[in-house]
């Protein structure tokens, strides 16, 4: 099974995962839990280029970086752990893409498209969880906690285009989207993504 998290940065997905990992794991679940871009040594590298890099990286290289880590982390990694029957959980996954280089930087979506259909060999998550938050709010938590990276610093009018293009993708794909509000106590969010998760997938 493959399980994605998404939501603008600050929303709380890295907290929720780990939780999630630890019941899982109490259900005697193989759990396998990476994050994007990133997971292998080819895309950590990507990933130091795109959050840390001072300099200005075109909308389009962004895309290209982004999309050249996403094919290393499912060919090496996401694909040989599903076909042994590990549970899979990936911070972010092709819905960034879409969010943030397609409704953020305006790149064309049906453009946009092509490129993540080649990056992901055809790899669709079972279930997505969005944890939806103002960006105002998610700013906010960011500021009082760490440094801004590169795309975090993209400010407040990019985020909310991000937001936007998080609730359109979910309108249309109601089935794999489960959408939370992020503002809610963390143990409530915790009860809501277990109880999806059985509901939906009983086994």
């Amino acid at each position: 099974m493959l399980i994605t998290f998404e939501g603008i940065d600050g929303a709380g997905k890295s907290t929720q995962i780990n939780k999630l990992v630890s019941y899982l794991n109490s259900k005697n679940r193989e759990v396998l839990t990476l994050r994007e871009p990133g997971g292998t040594e080819v895309a950590e590298k990507i990933r130091t280029i795109l959050l840390e890099s001072r300099h200005e990286i075109s909308p389009i290289g962004e895309l290209l970086l982004f999309s050249a880590s996403r094919v290393e982390l499912v060919q090496q990694v996401i694909r040989p752990a599903l076909a042994v029957g590990k549970t899979v959980i990936l911070d972010r996954f092709f819905d960034s893409t879409t969010a943030y280089q397609g409704y953020g930087r305006g790149i064309d979506l049906s453009l946009l498209q092509s490129i993540i259909d080649i990056s992901t060999c055809g790899t669709v998550p079972d279930i997505t969880f969005y944890l939806d938050i103002e960006p105002e709010e998610a700013l906010h938590r960011k500021f009082e906690h760490e440094l801004l990276d590169r795309m975090e610093r993209s400010g407040l009018e990019f985020y909310q285009h991000v937001r936007r293009g998080y609730l359109e993708m979910i309108s249309r794909n109601k089935e794999r989207f489960v959408c939370i509000d992020a503002l809610l106590p963390e143990v409530t969010i915790q009860g809501q993504i277990i109880a999806f998760l059985e509901e939906r997938f009983p086994a």
